[in-house]
Formats: C-alpha cells, sequence, structure tokens
C-alpha cells in the first residue's frame, strides 16, 4: 500500500514538473516588431521587388511574418512633412529597429531613439546621419547607395564600354556625396 501511494505520489510530482515546460512550449516566440519607412510612393514599381528580397533575407535567417516577426509599413513619398508624421506613427508603435529607405526618411526616424538601419543612401557622413562608416555611432547604421571609392573602376567600365570617349565629367551634388563635382579624363 505504501509502495502503491509512493508511486502515485512519484507520477503526480513527475507530471506536475512537466506542467511548466508545456505551458512554456504553448507560449510561443516573442514577436519582434519592424518599422519600414519608404521615401518612395505606395506605388513605386520598384519597391515590390525591393521589399520582397528583405522579406526573403529575413525569412532565410529565420524571421517569419505572424510567427516571430510583425513589419508595419509607411511611404513617404518624397514628402518631408509627410514622412515626418509616418516616422511618429511607426514609432509611436514601439518597433525593436527601423528600416529607413532614402535620405528623407532617415532624417524623420532619427529623431527618435529607435535602432535604425539604412538604406539607399549616398553619403550619410557628409549627411550628418554617422560618424563615419567604420563606427556609425548614435542610432543608425547602414548601407550606402554608391561607394565611391571605386569611381575609378566605373571610369575602367566605361572605356572597355566606350573606347572612343576620350573625356568624361562627373557630376555629384555635394550636399548629399561630400564631395566636389569632379573631371575626370579617361
Amino acid at each position: 500500500m505504501l509502495d502503491m501511494k509512493r508511486r502515485d505520489f512519484i507520477t503526480l510530482l513527475g507530471g506536475a514538473t512537466a506542467w511548466p515546460l508545456a505551458a512554456r512550449a504553448q507560449q510561443g516566440e516573442r514577436v519582434r516588431r519592424i518599422g519600414v519607412l519608404m521615401s518612395t510612393a505606395v506605388d513605386d514599381p520598384q519597391d515590390p521587388a525591393r521589399l520582397a528580397a528583405f522579406a526573403q533575407g529575413l525569412q532565410e535567417l529565420g524571421w517569419t511574418i505572424s510567427r516571430n516577426l510583425r513589419i508595419d509599413y509607411r511611404w513617404g513619398a518624397s514628402n518631408p512633412d509627410n514622412t515626418r508624421k509616418y516616422a511618429a506613427e511607426l514609432a509611436a508603435l514601439a518597433p525593436d529597429v527601423m528600416l529607413a529607405s532614402g535620405t528623407i526618411a532617415l532624417a524623420a526616424v532619427q529623431q527618435h531613439t529607435i535602432p535604425v538601419v539604412f538604406v539607399n543612401l549616398i553619403d550619410p557622413v557628409s549627411g550628418g546621419f554617422v560618424e563615419s562608416l567604420a563606427r556609425p555611432g548614435g542610432n543608425a547604421t547602414g548601407f550606402l547607395l554608391f561607394e565611391y571609392g571605386i569611381s575609378g573602376k566605373w571610369l575602367e567600365l566605361l572605356k572597355e564600354i566606350a573606347p572612343r570617349v576620350t573625356r568624361v565629367a562627373v557630376l555629384r551634388d555635394p550636399t548629399q556625396s561630400g564631395g566636389t563635382g569632379q573631371l575626370g579624363a579617361i
């Protein structure tokens, strides 16, 4: 009889210790939130491919929309007032990180304390968004649209494509690229 009670007690205890494990398994993963602010218009023909590549890259890293990830999108349509409004809307949703596409979007988003990843910027250092590319500092980091350090390669490719060209002018906006217009000869 005592042996039977001991077995029942051990079975009960074993089952009780499994309850927290079962409860944790049913709770699921924490859902992370990303706020995406595009500088383009909602009907921009290039955005679906960009956003599909973004979602695919996240999925390859184990992030699945509705399971452990939620993405909120806003489009500023290159309108600074709308972009600031949408940046504030996204910030109010308390995302874990924000993705800012373009200079106008980054300027609006960076006013908030949320970590930011930027894309499609020409020169975030000259724009005052980061201290340097190697050590951005602050709450922003990201990817450049162009790497001007390879400008020489562009000229080499141009020479291969159009060997008769002997003079080339390269114009850059100093407020966007950090440099002045450059004139090069092939």
